[in-house]
């Protein structure tokens, strides 16, 4: 069978192909063999791999995937063949979503529902994830807060919003293009409901449009309770892919009393007036690293009920991804190249 991999190297020459692989002639005794019936393409942190001394000379790709099981393992108690489930290949999985069939931890999957359909499961299950870890475990959300989400028109962007508002949370976002706050400004909590989901959508890509004015004004003056950024400018000359992205200082601006920041920059630097800032505020920060979940066993449990509870949600219609249609498989490569440069957010590849 084949599966899609990359080559390590500069991140705008990175190549994906296909190649042949084979699964081990043995099962292990927690492992389940699933039949893969969805995968998501999403950016390879190769940066990820080097520090957690994963380096491989070709890197799996397609880890959110929703398929069938064939066989489970001697100790399996979960799973029973033919049941459908969804999940997250760990980063030291040896096979890439897009084989037929791969093994995985029963410990890495939960059920899908009956309803879900493979598009939709593989398409949240991750970004799904991203906003619990952001908003429950890091941020403590609660209703009556007030949250700014960054970038809100991205996948992940789109199921903040949405978990936000399901919890009593106002919400506002930022759109980088025209197009992206039109979309926004469209979201609606359920088909048919005419109240949007978001307060106010902040054109960041219109200059006349400030977002530290526009947050204070939304908030009377006291600033956002929760920052979910999607990177930040850390310093005023920055490329000009980059611009578009609100500086630190202005996020500490409009950060409240008792804020709290969560990051994806992992290379943000805060300076002492930085630091002094968080301070007089009594403000906190937080690094969104989803991928502790599957590194370290510590939160296994809780690791699983956020997922389950991603697909209920799913289920009930909470979250709604608003995706492309899915791609074929014959446009695998082309298509997570265009992802891994940033030309296209997301791709979902639907098995036949």
């Amino acid at each position: 069978m084949k599966g899609l991999y990359c080559k390590p190297g500069d991140q705008e020459d990175v190549k994906f192909v296909l190649q042949e692989t084979s699964l081990p002639t043995n099962i292990g005794n927690h492992q389940v063999k699933v039949q893969v019936k969805s995968c998501a393409l999403s950016p390879v942190d190769f940066k990820m791999y080097e520090d957690l001394k994963l380096e491989k000379e070709h890197v799996p790709v397609g880890r959110e995937i929703a398929g069938v099981v064939l066989q489970v393992g001697p100790k399996v108690m979960f799973f029973q063949p033919d049941d459908e489930v969804v999940g997250i290949l760990p980063l030291d999985a040896e096979q890439s979503g897009l084989c037929s069939v791969v093994l995985i931890d029963e410990f890495n999957l939960v059920p899908k529902p009956e309803k879900v359909s493979w598009f939709e499961a593989a398409a949240v299950i991750k970004d799904g994830l991203r906003a619990y870890t952001a908003l429950h475990t890091l941020a403590r959300m609660a209703a009556g807060q007030t949250v700014l989400v960054l970038d809100g028109a991205s996948p992940f962007g789109v199921l903040a919003i949405q978990l936000a508002h399901y919890h009593g949370v106002k919400v506002l976002a930022t759109a980088l293009s025209p197009e992206d706050q039109k979309f926004l400004q469209e979201l609606r909590p359920n088909v048919g409901v005419q109240e949007s989901l978001l307060a106010r959508v902040i054109r960041l890509w219109d200059a006349k449009e400030d977002l530290v004015d526009s947050c204070l004004e939304e908030t009377g003056g006291l600033g956002v309770d929760i920052i979910v950024d999607s990177g930040v400018r850390l310093y005023d000359e920055e490329p000009e892919a980059q611009t578009k992205q609100p500086h630190k200082h202005d996020l500490l601006t409009l950060l409240s009393v008792g804020g709290h920041w969560v990051t994806t920059e992992q290379h943000l630097q805060l300076d002492p007036p930085d630091s002094h800032i968080l301070f007089l505020k009594a403000a906190s920060l937080s690094f969104l690293n989803d991928e502790v979940w599957t590194v370290s066993r510590a939160k296994q449990g809780r690791y699983l009920h956020i997922l389950k509870d991603v697909m209920n949600k799913l289920c009930m219609g909470t979250f709604r991804p608003q995706m492309e249609h899915p791609v074929p498989l014959y446009e695998a490569t082309v298509s997570m190249e265009m992802v891994q440069r940033k030309q296209v957010r997301k791709r979902i590849v639907v098995k036949l």
